[in-house]
Parts: C-alpha cells; sequence; structure tokens
C-alpha cells in the first residue's frame, strides 16, 4: 500500500502596490517616496546641479606655469594632474553641498586656452532617494603674473642684502665703519641703506656686489659671515631660478676703550700676555695692550669666534681720576710710553684724600694736574665668570686699583661743540618705528664722543675723511681757537691741511 508525500503549503508572493507615473504612465512602486512620477521624469524636472556655475575662470603666472589657488597661494599642477584638477573644484560655488562621485578632464585644444572637466555628483531629494546628474565646466585660463615673478622683473628691487649688527651699547664702532665705508666709496652699489635698532642694512641688486662688500667689511673690522638664501622665481622652461641672498654680518663686541678679561688658554695661547688687558684698536683684529707692561697682543677673528667673550666694561663705566704725581719708568713700544702714576677721583677731590697708585702706558702725555678716564676696579663688583677666574688664580694678586685708559680733555664752552671740520653722512633709510627721545639723545652722545675720539686719536683719524666746515663757521672757530690756545682743549684743533674742500654735495651733521 502506498503513502502519499506530505503535502506543503507555499503561500503565495506578495504583488507589490503598484501605481502609474502622472506623466508618462509607466508602472512604478506605490511605497517609493518618488511620489506619482518615475525616476526618468523626476529626472527630466529636477536639477540639483541648478545652483552651480557653468563656467569660470582660472589664473596662471606663464613666467614660472603656477596657478593662482584664492586668495593669495600659487601652487605647482601640471596640466590634468590631480592638482589641476583640485583647484578647479575648487573655484566652483556650492559643489560643497553635493556629494562628489566622479570628476575629469574633457580633452581640449592646447593653445585654445579652455579647459573642461565633466563632474558627476548625487543629492538626496526624499527618503532614501538619491538623484544622479552629471554635467560640464568650461574653466578660461588667463593669465596672471605672480608676486615673485612680478619682484623679479621690477627694476630696483634688491637681490642681496647685508645686514651688519654688533651687541655693544654704542654706536662708536658702527660710526667709524660708516666713515671707512665713505672713504672708500664702498656703498657705491647699494640701491638702498636701512638703519634700523642694533645695525644697519645694505641692499643690492646683485649677489656679487653683496660679496664685494662683504670682503670689504673683513678688511676693515673683525667680522662673522652667514648666508641663506630664498627662491623667487623658476622658469621651468630653461630652468632657470632666480635667489635672494641675505647674508649675516656681525661685528665682535668689543670696541675700542674696552677692558678685556681673556680666558686663561687662550692669553697663553696668544703670548702668554696678562688675562686683564685693554683694547687699544680694533683693525682686522682685536689688538690689546696690558697697561702695566706694554706688551700687546693681538686676537685674530677666527680665534675669537672659537673663544668668544665679552669686554669686563666698556666706555660708559669710565670714572674721572686727577693726576696727582707721575713718574716714567723709561720702557717705550711706539707711542706708548710705561709710568707709574698716584691718581685720586675727580669726584673725591675735597672731600676725602683716597688716592690709587697704578702702571699706566699713557706716561708720554700725561702731566701732574691732568684729568685722566679709567676704570675703578676697587670696590667694583663685575657679573664676569672669567674675572671671578682671574680673582682665583695666581694673577689675581696683580690686579690693579685703576686702570688707566685716555686723557680727558675739559673742553671750553666756548669751543664746545664748535670744530673748524665736518664728517660725510651716508644717506640712509631710518626705521619705521621713530627712535625715542631717550633713544635720540643717546645717538647725539654717541656721536659727540665719536667726534671727540678723531680729535684726540691721531691713528684714528686716518681712516676717517675730514673736510672743511663752511667758511663763516670755520672763521668764527678759528677766532675762539686763537682766544682759548693756553685753555684745556689746546692740541685739540685738526690742522687745516689735513682737511678736505668739497663738501658741496655731501650730507653733513650741524
Amino acid at each position: 500500500m502506498e503513502v502519499d508525500a506530505p503535502l506543503h503549503f507555499t503561500p503565495a508572493a506578495k504583488s507589490a502596490a503598484t501605481v502609474l507615473c502622472a506623466d508618462c504612465g509607466a508602472a512604478i512602486d506605490g511605497t517609493q517616496s518618488t511620489g506619482a512620477f518615475c525616476y526618468d521624469c523626476i529626472k527630466l524636472k529636477t536639477d540639483v546641479t541648478g545652483s552651480i556655475q557653468r563656467e569660470a575662470t582660472i589664473h596662471m603666472c606663464r613666467d614660472c606655469d603656477r596657478w593662482l589657488s584664492p586668495p593669495t597661494s600659487w601652487v605647482v599642477a601640471p596640466p590634468e594632474s590631480r592638482e589641476l584638477l583640485a583647484l578647479c573644484l575648487k573655484k566652483l560655488r556650492g559643489l560643497n553641498k553635493l556629494r562628489i562621485i566622479d570628476a575629469g578632464f574633457i580633452w581640449t585644444e592646447p593653445h585654445s586656452r579652455r579647459i573642461k572637466v565633466k563632474i558627476t555628483v548625487q543629492q538626496e531629494i526624499g527618503d532614501g532617494a538619491i538623484m544622479q546628474q552629471s554635467f560640464e565646466v568650461e574653466y578660461t585660463q588667463n593669465y596672471h603674473q605672480c608676486p615673485d615673478c612680478a619682484k623679479s622683473y621690477t627694476h630696483n628691487t634688491w637681490r642681496a642684502s647685508v645686514q651688519v649688527r654688533q651687541k655693544v651699547p654704542h654706536k662708536r664702532t658702527f660710526l667709524y665703519l660708516e666713515q671707512a665705508i665713505l672713504k672708500h666709496a664702498a656703498h657705491k652699489d647699494t640701491i638702498n641703506i636701512k638703519e634700523v635698532h642694533d645695525g644697519i642694512d645694505f641692499f643690492f641688486a646683485a649677489r656679487n656686489h653683496a660679496e664685494a662688500f662683504i670682503d670689504f667689511l673683513k678688511a676693515v673690522v673683525p667680522v662673522s659671515t652667514k648666508k641663506s638664501q630664498e627662491l623667487i622665481s623658476h622658469d621651468i622652461h630653461t630652468s632657470t631660478k632666480n635667489y635672494k641672498f641675505s647674508f649675516s654680518v656681525e661685528l665682535v663686541p668689543i670696541c675700542k676703550d674696552d677692558l678685556v678679561v681673556l680666558p686663561m688658554a687662550l692669553a697663553r695661547k696668544i703670548g702668554n700676555i696678562s688675562p686683564l688687558t685693554l683694547c687699544y684698536r680694533i683693525g682686522t683684529s682685536v689688538n690689546l695692550i696690558d697697561p702695566s707692561t706694554l706688551q700687546t697682543a693681538d686676537v685674530d677673528t677666527a680665534v675669537y669666534w672659537r673663544t668668544p667673550f665679552r669686554p669686563l666694561a666698556d666706555v660708559q663705566d669710565l670714572v674721572e681720576f686727577i693726576v696727582l704725581d707721575i713718574e716714567p719708568l723709561g720702557a717705550q713700544r711706539g707711542r706708548n710710553f710705561l709710568a707709574e702714576a698716584t691718581v685720586a677721583r675727580a669726584s673725591d677731590m675735597g672731600s676725602n684724600d683716597s688716592t690709587y697708585y697704578t702702571r699706566t702706558h699713557l706716561g708720554a702725555i700725561l702731566n701732574v694736574g691732568d684729568s685722566v678716564m679709567g676704570y675703578h676696579l676697587t670696590g667694583t663688583n663685575f657679573n664676569n665668570e672669567l674675572f671671578d677666574k682671574l680673582e682665583e688664580s695666581k694673577h689675581g694678586s696683580a690686579i690693579p686699583d685703576v686702570i688707566l685708559v685716555k686723557k680727558h680733555y675739559n673742553r671750553s664752552k666756548k669751543s664746545k661743540g664748535k670744530r673748524n671740520w665736518r664728517i660725510k653722512r651716508m644717506n640712509r633709510e631710518e626705521s619705521e618705528m621713530l627712535p625715542r627721545k631717550q633713544d635720540q639723545e643717546k645717538m647725539a652722545r654717541d656721536f659727540e664722543m665719536f667726534l671727540r675720539d678723531v680729535e684726540e686719536d691721531e691713528e684714528l683719524r686716518h681712516g676717517v675723511a675730514l673736510y672743511k666746515a663752511q667758511q663763516e663757521q670755520a672763521a668764527a672757530d678759528a677766532m675762539e681757537i686763537e682766544e682759548s690756545e693756553a685753555g684745556d682743549d689746546a692740541g685739540l684743533t685738526i690742522p687745516m691741511e689735513q682737511l678736505l674742500d668739497d663738501m658741496e654735495d655731501m650730507t653733513m651733521n650741524e
């Protein structure tokens, strides 16, 4: 007896609820959120890209082949590259509100200065309904010179700058350097000279002019130089690159008449000189002298920057002394004459009887009753590590109470500030911020101090071009000098045969 197989009930599949499109009559799923219209009819009626422009303009620099990326950036983008495509998409307003599915270039004639891009985007138009559309955008390529190329083709734009700096509290060395530059016309190739807070900037149109100027500085003062460069334009057709060069020049922070403490090892290396010395001249090296023995030594530029040191005291720390007694010792080296002197501070005269005994190299020009400027070491605290080591060493007992530097001339009120000579000043551009009143007074003091150094130091005078003052002023000065020949300022007058005549087209300091 055969047994029939069990029967299984399979329910019939549910048929989707369909409606007819209101435009074309096609059957569509009524459960979708597209309403009474099919997808094709919605596509004809709806344009999600309607707010996006179909034409745009992009700018290119024909010199460096870079493209402008607003607002101010210039980017390198080869033709039909990803970088250029990103730049084109960035130019379209409203594109960020759509989802970008695809984008690509459409070929155009390279010389047509037209770029076409086909873009495919999507946007949700209902609950789960997404509209995808493609459109084309045509870009017009315009030429616009970038700022870097504009600079490279602009006249009187500097290509090299020399930034001269010195970290000292006064500008005496800068004033001497200025006179040396003027005397040898080393600034003839500059297109601009700008004075800044701690130095001077010189601008040149060519790199070789700046390098020649640096060679002159190295031949006049001890300096350290560094070079940097910046790319300003690049011609990809000829592989020509244009650079701007900046040279940083730092002067040795040691000036004439500074009190210096040398490192022990350096003092032994340059002739076993006493570590406590006086700087008596700045040339291509730092010239030092031991006032108690007349021994001299030179610190070369390369040697200094390997073992740099700062001055223990400068001319702002000088104190006036009165010579009470002086006795020559007979030793002489050049214009320096060794002598033993007994001095007292000018401020102590009449109040106490404190006197100081010292040896000095100024024996040839000092007499009893003269005023002399020097450094008072007794009771003075110096924040200097080298000086602390000197006090602890075997040389500590030989540190004098006073070190005399130069003779002090008490200029009469009539002749003060009135000279029969003038010096030339460089025409330079001042910094954007005007100096404060106290800075202007300090600059005037530094300039007056430099003029006095020129009057008193004949060796320094050889490196400075001096010119005759105006005839009326020179005549008045000559009369006043005759009246004060026996005064304290006698001997400071520069002979007329050492003065030059041409001052007509020069900038003078009155």
